[in-house]
C-alpha cells in the first residue's frame, strides 16, 4: 500500500486536519512529511521542499528552531505536566497579560476550537444573551457545532445547535447593524478574524500596509470597519470577540488589534504563539473573564475551559522563547519584508510570462493568496492546481502563503525561479487547456457538502 492508502485505512480523512487532506494537494504532492527544518519539509523518499505552508501557518520562525526546541526540551525534564498550576504556567500567563493591551487574564488550551467556543460561552455568560455574530467570509472559527452548523457540512449537527449563531458580511456595517436591529438585545458578542486577505480598510482608504505604516496611526483609522464594529458592540451591550489565530504574532507581536488600533473585550491566540507548539489562548478584560473565577463568594458558577494538557509546560515553555525570539530578531518586521519582496517578485514573473491578467496575488504582505483564473477570467481549481503542481515540480510547497523567519535571500531566489517555470506551464494552459497540463484532480473546497 502507498501511505496514502494507509493513512486512509487507519484515519478517516487521512489526516488529523482536513486543510491536510490529499484533496488540498495536486496528486504530485508528497503522500506523507517525515521531518522540518527551517523553511524546508522532507519526505519519505529524502526529497527536499521549500516550504509555505509551514504547519497551517503556526510556524513563523522555522521549523525545528533549535532555542524554542531546547526550551521545551527543559520543560519536559521538570515533569511537564504537575499537578496544580506550574511556574512555568504563571510565567506564560504574566507574559500575554504583559504582551497583549486587551488581556487582562488568560486561560490556555491546546487548540484554537477551544478557545474560540470558550469566548462565546464567556460572552453568553456575561451578557446573559444568546446569539453569536460572525462574518460568513470567514472560512473557520471551531471544529464545534455553533460554527460548524452555519457551513455546508451539517451533517451531525442538530439545527438547535447552531440557531444562535447569525451571519453578516465582513467589511459591510449595515449587514451587522441590520442583526442588531433584527434581534435588540439578544446578541451577546460578535466574533471575527481582524483581517485575512481582506483588511477592514478596504474601500475606505488608499494608505498601503507596512510595518512601518501601521493603521493605528492612521489619520483615518476612526473610519475603518473595526472601529464601526466596535463602536456598534459598545453601543447594544455586546462584547467584541478577535479571533487572532492567524493574524497574532504575524501582523504585530500584539496582535492585528495592535496594527489596527481596536481594543476587544475578549481575543483567541493559537498557532504562530508557540511556533508550531500545541498552545492557544483565550485572553480578555479581567471583569469578563471573570466569568470563569472560583474566588468570589456565592457567585453563579461558568464551567469555562478545564483542560488537563492546558497548562502542559513544554508548550508554554515554547511560547515564552518564541516572543523572546521575536523581540530579538524582529520577526513580524521580516515577515513583511520578506511578504513584499515576494509578492512583486511574483507579480514581476506573471507579467514576464504574460499571465499577469490570469494570475494574481491578493492582499497585503503579510496575508497574501494567490488568484487563478482561466481564459474567461473565472477563478478556477484546476488553474490553481496547475500552479501548485508545476510549483511541487520545481520542489516548492506552496497550499497557501506563510512566511517565517527562516525564509531569506536563497529561498525568495528559489521561489521565483520556481514561480517562473510554472506559470509559463500557467500561459501554455491558457492556450490549450488546463487538463492536458493536470496529471490528477483539481484540488476541491474543504466545506463542502458531498465529497
Amino acid at each position: 500500500m502507498t501511505y496514502q492508502e494507509r493513512l486512509l485505512r487507519v484515519i478517516p480523512g487521512g489526516a488529523h486536519t482536513y486543510s491536510r487532506g490529499f484533496d488540498q494537494f495536486p496528486s504530485n504532492a508528497p503522500h506523507i512529511l517525515v521531518r522540518g527544518m527551517g523553511a524546508y519539509v522532507w519526505d519519505a523518499d529524502g526529497r527536499r521542499y521549500l516550504d509555505y505552508g509551514m504547519a497551517l501557518r503556526s510556524v513563523t520562525l522555522g521549523y525545528a528552531n533549535s532555542r524554542v526546541s531546547e526550551a521545551a526540551y527543559a520543560e519536559i525534564l521538570k515533569g511537564n505536566n504537575l499537578t496544580r498550576a506550574s511556574l512555568t504556567e504563571l510565567e506564560a500567563a504574566e507574559l500575554i497579560t504583559g504582551l497583549i493591551p486587551s488581556a487582562e487574564m488568560v486561560k490556555f488550551a491546546k487548540n484554537g476550537s477551544n478557545v474560540t467556543t470558550a469566548a462565546v460561552k464567556v460572552a453568553r455568560a456575561y451578557t446573559g444573551r444568546r446569539l453569536v455574530c460572525i462574518p460568513r467570509q470567514h472560512p473557520f472559527f471551531s471544529y464545534d457545532d455553533w460554527f460548524i452548523g452555519t457551513t455546508p457540512v451539517k451533517r451531525g449537527i442538530p439545527p438547535e445547535h447552531f440557531v444562535n449563531t447569525k451571519l453578516f458580511d465582513y467589511g459591510e456595517i449595515g449587514s451587522l447593524r441590520s442583526l442588531f436591529s433584527e434581534f435588540p438585545d439578544q446578541i451577546a458578542a460578535v466574533m471575527l478574524e481582524p483581517a485575512t486577505t481582506h483588511s477592514p480598510c478596504d474601500g475606505r482608504c488608499d494608505r498601503g500596509f507596512s510595518y512601518e505604516s501601521q493603521c493605528a496611526s492612521c489619520p483615518n483609522n476612526q473610519r475603518i470597519f473595526l472601529q464601526e464594529v466596535a463602536q456598534i458592540c459598545r453601543a447594544n451591550g455586546a462584547l467584541l470577540v478577535f479571533d487572532e489565530m492567524i493574524t497574532g504574532f504575524r501582523w504585530d507581536l500584539r496582535g492585528a488589534q495592535e496594527f489596527f488600533g481596536v481594543r476587544p473585550d475578549l481575543s483567541t491566540f493559537g498557532k504562530a504563539m508557540a511556533n508550531g507548539f500545541s498552545v492557544a489562548a483565550l485572553t480578555g478584560r479581567r471583569e469578563v473573564m471573570e466569568v470563569g473565577s472560583i474566588s468570589e463568594p456565592g457567585a453563579e458558577r461558568t464551567f469555562l475551559l478545564s483542560t488537563t494538557h492546558g497548562g502542559e509546560m513544554c508548550g508554554l515553555g515554547a511560547f515564552l522563547e518564541t516572543v523572546r525570539v521575536y523581540q530579538d530578531e524582529d520577526v513580524c518586521r521580516h515577515l513583511w519584508s520578506y511578504g513584499a519582496r515576494l509578492k512583486s517578485g511574483i507579480l514581476a514573473v506573471a507579467e514576464d510570462a504574460g499571465v499577469a491578467e490570469y494570475f494574481s496575488i491578493a492582499g497585503p504582505p503579510i496575508s497574501m493568496t494567490f488568484v487563478a483564473k482561466d481564459r474567461e477570467g473565472t477563478s478556477s481549481p484546476e488553474f490553481r492546481t496547475l500552479f501548485l503542481q508545476e510549483m511541487l515540480r520545481q520542489g516548492v510547497q506552496i497550499p497557501w502563503i506563510a512566511v517565517s523567519l527562516a525564509h531569506g535571500e536563497r529561498e525568495l531566489e528559489i521561489t521565483l525561479d520556481a514561480a517562473s517555470k510554472a506559470l509559463n506551464v500557467y500561459a501554455r494552459a491558457l492556450t490549450d487547456g488546463p487538463l492536458k497540463h493536470l496529471e490528477g484532480s483539481a484540488v476541491k473546497p474543504v466545506f463542502r457538502r458531498y465529497n
